[in-house]
Order: structure tokens, then C-alpha cells, then sequence
């Protein structure tokens, strides 16, 4: 049987929440419901929203990077930004709940980190390298709205590649 914690039907029904109310205002409760499950179903596998949003937001990030051609490197990692940046639950999270971000970028590698490492360490052939990339990406990700004006987030994706390219050669 599959894990309730892979349910595709709870995932879709946290997703569906979170968009609607945004993290603080989704309950376990409002996601059983839309899922069509009890509420004790969902309190043995996920103690609470957070747990339950970390798991949807793995699942997101990494449809985002399993949808990218790896053949060139650079251009992959600029259409994961891209892609991040335009995902509906990212923006709701980025607008609503920024704080939900705070420990993965403070605190500790988050289970999206490592499936992200998991697929740029082979392309890019260094551990060390592989971070490297993953923590530039994730800053024009998170902070390149905060530098618009007088530059478009295009212009910043063109200088993201070319700084990858210059360091992957």
C-alpha cells in the first residue's frame, strides 16, 4: 500500500489549500476535507500544516527540476530559477508565508536541497561545485526581486548564466 505520505490526493489537497488561505490559514482539517480523508489519517503521518506544506513543497520544487533538459547545465539551472519563480506555490509562499523558507535557508538542507544536489552533482561533476551553484541560483531566486529597477529579472537571468558559465566553463 502507499505511504499516505506520498498521496498525490493530499498533496494536491494541501496545494489547493495553501493557495486559497496561504500556510497559516490552511488547517489539517480544511486539507482531510479536500482530500476526502479523516483528519486522524492525516495526523499519522503529518503532526502538523508545516510538515505537511514541507512535503508538498519537495514534491513541487522537484516536478520544477525533473522537467529540465540537464544537457547544458547553465541553461537548466536558469529555467529552474525561472520556473520557481513563476510556480504558483512559490509566490504564494514568497507573499504570504516568507518566513516558512527561513530554516532552509538558515538552519538546515531541506529534503528539495538534497533531490536538487542529487540531480546537479552528475551534471556538473562536483559535490563541491553542485553547492556552490545550488546557493547562487537560490539567491537570484529568493533575491532578485529586491534588485529591479533599473534592471528587469530577464537581465538578471542573463547575468546568472553568464556567472555560471564563467564558473562552469
Amino acid at each position: 500500500m502507499t505511504s499516505i505520505r506520498h498521496n498525490e490526493g493530499v498533496l494536491d489537497a494541501a496545494r489547493d489549500c495553501v493557495l486559497a488561505y496561504g500556510v497559516r490559514r490552511t488547517t489539517l482539517t480544511d486539507v482531510a476535507r479536500r482530500a476526502g480523508v479523516s483528519r486522524m489519517t492525516l495526523y499519522r503521518r503529518w503532526p502538523d500544516v508545516r510538515t505537511l506544506v514541507a512535503d508538498l513543497m519537495t514534491r513541487e520544487w522537484v516536478r520544477v527540476v525533473e522537467g529540465l533538459d540537464l544537457s547544458d547545465p547553465v541553461r537548466a539551472v536558469v529555467a529552474g530559477v525561472r520556473g520557481l519563480r513563476e510556480h504558483p506555490l512559490w509566490r504564494k509562499i514568497v507573499e504570504a508565508d516568507p518566513e516558512l523558507l527561513v530554516p532552509y535557508l538558515l538552519d538546515r538542507r531541506g529534503a528539495s536541497h538534497k533531490a536538487i544536489l542529487e540531480v546537479l552533482e552528475p551534471v556538473v561533476g562536483d559535490p563541491a561545485k553542485a553547492r556552490a551553484v545550488l546557493l547562487v541560483a537560490q539567491s537570484f531566486l529568493l533575491s532578485a526581486p529586491t534588485m529591479l529597477d533599473p534592471v528587469t529579472l530577464d537581465e538578471l537571468d542573463t547575468e546568472l548564466a553568464a556567472l555560471l558559465e564563467a564558473y562552469l566553463g
